[in-house]
């Protein structure tokens, strides 16, 4: 019964996102070049067991911006399954974050703008039916975040 069990068994292999851990750390996210992108917390991609199949890895990337804990887990099976509008969604995601990690970028350092102000400016352009937005206090605390980056990596 046990031989049966084993050739019918998904191969799996350690997750290579949190390397086994089931949490993503902040090592992990350098480690993934997803700083400003995600933050610690139980895993998506092996959703919290430590471990997942080869097709996952094959089919997925690891660094997937999209692939958050945060997502419904139909949004998640979706991109799992390779659903063509979920990965378009997520690219799109991506590009909303570097477009607003740029547009912080240039606020702060060429007019020399603060967080609250460039909250207050970016939320004045927002389209009101944005695909992807922030609430104002989350909003905030990103750009802090994305200010606070930026000058470490001046000095």
């Amino acid at each position: 019964m046990m031989l049966f069990k084993s050739l019918f068994k998904k191969s799996t292999l350690e997750c290579p996102r949190c390397l086994g851990t089931t949490f993503v750390d902040w090592d992990d996210i350098h480690r993934l070049n997803r700083t400003l992108k995600w933050a610690p917390g139980p895993c998506a991609y092996c959703l919290g067991t430590g471990r997942v199949s080869k097709e996952m890895i094959a089919q997925v990337p690891v660094d997937y911006t999209y692939l958050t804990i945060d997502l419904p887990e139909s949004e998640m099976e979706k991109i799992k399954d390779g659903d063509e509008e979920t990965l378009e969604k997520g690219r799109i995601h991506e590009l909303f974050l570097d477009n607003l990690i740029k547009y912080v970028e240039n606020q702060y350092l060429n007019n020399k703008m603060d967080a609250e102000s460039i909250a207050n400016l970016y939320l004045t352009t927002e389209d009101e039916t944005a695909l992807f937005s922030l609430e104002r206090e989350n909003l905030v605390q990103y750009i802090e975040k994305i200010i606070e980056l930026k000058r470490a990596e001046l000095n």
